[in-house]
């Protein structure tokens, strides 16, 4: 059995996997090894643990880590991954988007995919049907440009993302809702269609934390998948035991 942790600035998640297949999925706001020795008195059987951070973890941990699992892998640019990374800048890319991409290339081998992280920021990044990471775009999400509208104007109220919104709006409340969400929607319908006309046979799979959201809003068929980091994460985790 395997443990993924994937560490982001305010939340912490984990799960567990057996034979390729998500058995639990954790969160805590917190980070110590008092949550890595629940989950192990849980899943006993865990074997092999993989850690995705985007930023500093106390040495303590990860040695702890070291000494309770018979593999530990940390994600970094120099880890090895199964599929081939194109993308010129390995430093700086974002560990959550080659692991989401490699999760892709889990599901749809051989296949051109389109992977859309609907979260802080709205991710697109794209893996041909050779196996090849091309690279993608980074902008705003849902909740950052909320903010940007409030915080880089003098009476612009903060808003949230709101399933009734119309498509013209009567009073400044609606029309900041309507104008963020309606962007968006076509922002990214727009990146599909663009990205059809070039691929064939494209698949397209949407994670993050807006993914829900956004789902039954799109005009193109897509794939819904909310634990797509983790199955990268794990397929590298699988990857590097058997290298």
């Amino acid at each position: 059995m395997n443990l993924t942790i994937d560490i982001g600035n305010s939340r912490n998640k984990f799960a567990v996997f057996r034979r390729g297949e998500i058995l639990e999925v954790f969160h805590f706001n917190t980070l110590n090894t008092n949550i890595i020795q629940d989950i192990s008195q849980k899943y006993p059987e865990i074997k092999h643990v993989i850690l995705s951070t985007v930023r500093e973890v106390e040495t303590s941990f990860v040695t702890f880590l070291q000494s309770e699992f018979n593999d530990y892998i940390e994600l970094t640019e120099k880890t090895k991954i199964p599929i081939e990374n194109l993308y010129q800048t390995k430093d700086t890319l974002g560990k959550d988007r080659l692991a989401s991409v490699i999760g892709a290339n889990n599901i749809f081998p051989n296949t051109n995919v389109l992977v859309i992280d609907a979260g802080t920021a709205l991710t697109f990044d794209f893996i041909n049907q050779q196996n090849q990471y091309l690279g993608g775009t980074i902008s705003p999400g849902l909740e950052m440009r909320f903010r940007a509208l409030h915080d880089y104007t003098n009476r612009l109220p903060l808003q949230e993302k709101n399933n009734n919104y119309q498509l013209i709006a009567d009073n400044t409340k609606e029309a900041i809702i309507s104008g963020v969400q309606h962007s968006l929607i076509f922002e990214i319908d727009s990146y599909i269609n663009t990205f059809k006309t070039k691929f064939n046979h494209l698949k397209v799979i949407l994670t993050g934390g807006d993914a829900i959201f956004f789902d039954k809003k799109l005009k193109n068929p897509i794939f819904v998948n909310l634990n797509l980091n983790f199955i990268g994460l794990n397929k590298i985790l699988e990857y590097n035991i058997k290298a």
